[in-house]
């Protein structure tokens, strides 16, 4: 098999993967019902340090979600609510004047805002100004923050995990494309079946606590997200997200659905997270290389908010699933 990567990553932390995965998701299952697949995709962006957007109506425990996660790993969190209010330096940090005691000079000192932690959880993150998500964006993409014209790193592993609510649009202020390309994953959170919302009920009407113990510490994090570049994946592998993505592209030899619906298609960075994430699945999954069927696993999340559609597309509420059906269908694998 031809491969991309000439490096491998050892069968011992393979397996430690796994194992590490089976913890997590058992702490996780403790409070959350169902979710499988949300849980993956949160799994698959903590190992491959990408960012991630949930999308969901209220009450189906996107923060709560997020919040287990956190209890179960051995790294800071932060929660901040985003509110039209909020100021950059709310979240980023503030410089103070204070008094030297010793020589009684006056100096200025830079307060760390709560983005200064491992995992932040941006609560409702359209409900703040683009002048407060254009500091978030800063941090995600530089993981650093500007103030005073010094620079401050971020502490590594740095995860923004932020919340979207898909139905109240009054007082929002969308996110811009570019903050979007950001996020690994656009992560949609579903309503659960009924076996799981009767559970959902019972346990959270039962009045028992559930506890959650932190099973994975920050040297392990580490390890494996240093491991998910290395793993191997099959040319063949890369071409197909490659050429999905370029697929997603309005132009000469695009599908007549893309070029009917689709105003800008996805770019470059769509096909880096797609063969990060498919990486870091088959690493979870206990395999020793990704292949095509991970990429096309991860498709929808990776793409699915980074097409932008057209006018004729809005007026005909086709949905973005729909191109991403499309582009699939005409892509075969390489």
């Amino acid at each position: 098999m031809n491969r991309s990567e000439s490096t491998e990553v050892d069968g011992k932390l393979v397996a430690e993967a796994v194992e590490a995965r089976g913890r997590v998701t058992a702490e996780l299952s403790k409070v959350i019902v169902g979710q499988k697949e949300v849980v993956e995709l949160l799994l698959i962006s903590l190992f491959s340090r990408g960012h991630g957007l949930f999308i969901g109506v209220p009450g189906l425990a996107k923060t709560l979600l997020i919040h287990t996660l956190a209890d179960a790993l051995d790294l800071g969190f932060n929660r901040v609510q985003f509110t039209p209010d909020l100021m950059p330096s709310d979240i980023t940090g503030t410089e103070i004047l204070e008094e030297d005691h010793a020589t009684g000079r006056r100096v200025f000192k830079f307060v760390k805002g709560p983005i200064f932690t491992n995992i932040l959880l941006a609560d409702e993150i359209n409900r703040t100004s683009p002048k407060t998500q254009a500091a978030l964006l800063q941090a995600m993409q530089e993981y650093k923050v500007s103030a005073g014209g010094t620079d401050h790193k971020l502490d590594l592993p740095f995860l923004v995990y932020a919340t979207q609510n898909p139905i109240e649009q009054e007082g929002t202020y969308p996110l811009p494309e570019a903050q979007l390309d950001r996020f690994m994953f656009s992560i949609e959170v579903g309503y659960p079946d009924m076996a799981e919302e009767i559970e959902i009920v019972k346990k959270t009407t039962s009045g028992l606590p559930q506890s959650v113990q932190k099973v994975l510490g920050p040297g392990e994090i580490a390890r494996f997200q240093e491991a998910v570049p290395k793993m191997p994946i099959a040319d063949k592998a890369v071409e197909y997200a490659v050429n999905l993505v370029r697929a997603t592209r309005p132009g000469e030899g695009a599908s007549e659905k893309v070029r009917e619906w689709v105003a800008w298609g996805a770019g470059p960075r769509a096909a880096q997270h797609l063969v990060l994430g498919a990486k870091a699945r088959a690493l979870l999954d206990g395999r020793y290389a990704a292949g095509p069927e991970d990429v096309k696993a991860l498709l929808a999340p990776v793409l699915s908010h980074r097409i932008v559609l057209n006018f004729r597309a809005e007026a005909q509420n086709v949905p973005v699933a729909e191109v991403i059906k499309a582009v699939m269908e005409k892509t075969p694998v390489a």
